[in-house]
């Protein structure tokens, strides 16, 4: 009876979207949005094993970020170049160049081949290239290899922000995103783990790389088994494929009241290419906007400053460097955790707020701590106690809300691409951060360098309060009506 009731409003709503005549005698239909609160909340369990293999991606993105942290010493011990700062510092940075091309396209391959092809093609140049790296003979086989890897990287985060914006229910959204920055952590400590034994090991960093091909095929087979993402199947015309989608991410009951509310979007508008022009200006250029300069804060805020030359402050202040990564590793894991408990309860814009705040406060214990006014035992304290707070206060918001919240305000018709653009943007602020952090400590000292960080952290919660929706248990297409100006 109840199902019947749900077809029938369906199909009602169905016919007053399609602007037939309508008497004004005629009773509105049901809205889709009361539907589903009279019939409660879809199972969370449907969508959770879907996620779960999704952000195998995230953990292979953590792993490869981490991988040459304990080994690059005897890569280039073994391959020869061993003392060639700037060998080292390509085998580093190829990566990332790998990985801003790969988010560049990633929209376009997402919207192409759909989200979990996009998953495999993601997983295929890290298969190949973790190979190449793990058996070549030179530097130019190590750098081929980082390259592969690298665009993998870049592939899999944006993908993976929508794939759990899409099939996830609203309820859960903020606690599923989470995951894959747990996913990350995990990565991240998996591959300093199982990096140790390379400084005693002779050879044991190609283990290191051939390791991390294994969850990469599984994510290319195990997706195989997942669903495709609802709306990425609408918008390629496939209603009947996205039905059966819905009923296996939310259960029978719950599809045509998804359904309805998917045709709350301008059908005529999906068909239509999307123009790389329409993301910087006109009707989209807010959201597109919001969502770069989101990311670009992320990085500004010092934050991969501190993860990738955080060894050598622990170093100077006598702590070994395998238990500054795990304190470091913990502290994020943490952080990470806490955020997935609190992001469907306090919302993503309270979350980025405090997290900013927070991180704001711990650059300026880390700027003290490198000043005069204190002791040389005092600072060592501000210095590592600075350090592990920026980690946890980062992990809290503002690392996990703004893949999760920019899948979530973009309008489903640019999402994929605009997703990308975001993502490219991240991936240069993160190069050049990483790039001349050292030149800047060097050259106007750690006290000036950690309050530029600090004051871009504070910036960063002024752009949220005054630029941010609260996106918490609505869902993609009432957060799109809010957000995106009608014409």
């Amino acid at each position: 009876m109840r199902g019947r009731h749900l077809e029938n409003a369906y199909y009602a709503y169905k016919r007053l979207s399609s602007k037939d005549f309508v008497d004004d005698r005629e009773e509105a239909p049901p809205d889709p949005i009361e539907i589903s609160k009279d019939i409660g909340n879809p199972p969370w369990r449907r969508s959770l094993v879907h996620i779960l293999v999704a952000t195998i991606s995230s953990l292979l993105f953590g792993y490869h970020l981490g991988v040459v942290n304990e080994t690059l010493e005897s890569i280039s011990r073994d391959l020869g170049f061993s003392g060639n700062t700037m060998a080292e510092g390509l085998v580093v940075s190829t990566c990332l160049g790998g990985a801003f091309f790969g988010s560049l396209f990633s929209g376009w391959v997402a919207d192409g081949v759909g989200r979990r092809r996009a998953f495999q093609l993601c997983a295929l140049p890290m298969i190949v290239g973790a190979s190449v790296s793990a058996t070549t003979k030179n530097l130019w086989g190590m750098l081929l290899g980082r390259l592969l890897v690298g665009t993998g990287m870049g592939l899999g985060p944006p993908v993976a922000a929508l794939y759990v914006a899409e099939v996830s229910p609203a309820y859960v959204r903020g606690t599923y995103g989470s995951l894959t920055q747990i996913a990350t952590c995990f990565g991240l400590m998996g591959s300093l783990y199982i990096g140790m034994p390379a400084k005693t090991t002779m050879g044991w960093w190609r283990i290191c790389f051939w390791v991390s091909a294994i969850p990469a095929a599984l994510l290319a087979i195990l997706m195989e088994f997942c669903a495709e993402s609802p709306y990425w199947l609408l918008k390629s015309g496939r209603s009947g494929e996205a039905e059966v989608e819905f009923e296996r991410l939310l259960g029978a009951l719950h599809v045509k009241s998804a359904m309805a509310e998917l045709s709350k979007s301008d059908g005529r508008d999906e068909v239509e290419k999307v123009k790389f022009t329409e993301l910087l200006y006109g009707r989209h250029f807010k959201v597109v906007f919001i969502g770069s300069t989101l990311f670009a804060l992320q990085q500004l805020s010092g934050i991969n400053a501190v993860f990738y030359f955080s060894s050598t402050v622990f170093k100077s202040a006598g702590v070994p460097s395998d238990f500054a990564n795990t304190c470091v590793g913990l502290c994020n894991l943490f952080g990470s955790v806490v955020a997935m408990i609190l992001m469907d309860r306090l919302g993503r814009r309270v979350l980025l707020m405090g997290s900013f705040f927070g991180m704001a406060v711990s650059m300026c214990i880390q700027a003290i701590g490198a000043s005069s006014l204190v002791s040389s035992s005092q600072s060592v304290y501000l210095s590592v106690g600075g350090i592990l707070s920026v980690v946890l206060t980062f992990a809290l918001g503002a690392g996990p809300v703004p893949s999760l919240l920019l899948s979530e305000i973009l309008p489903s018709r640019i999402r994929a691409k605009a997703m990308a653009v975001c993502m490219a943007v991240h991936w240069v602020v993160n190069f050049f951060v990483g790039l001349l952090f050292l030149r800047l400590l060097e050259q106007i000292g750690p006290l000036v360098l950690y309050t530029v960080f600090s004051t871009f952290c504070m910036l960063a919660v002024i752009f949220v309060k005054k630029n941010v929706l609260e996106t918490k248990g609505k869902s993609l297409q009432e957060i799109e009506i809010a957000l995106l100006p009608q014409v």
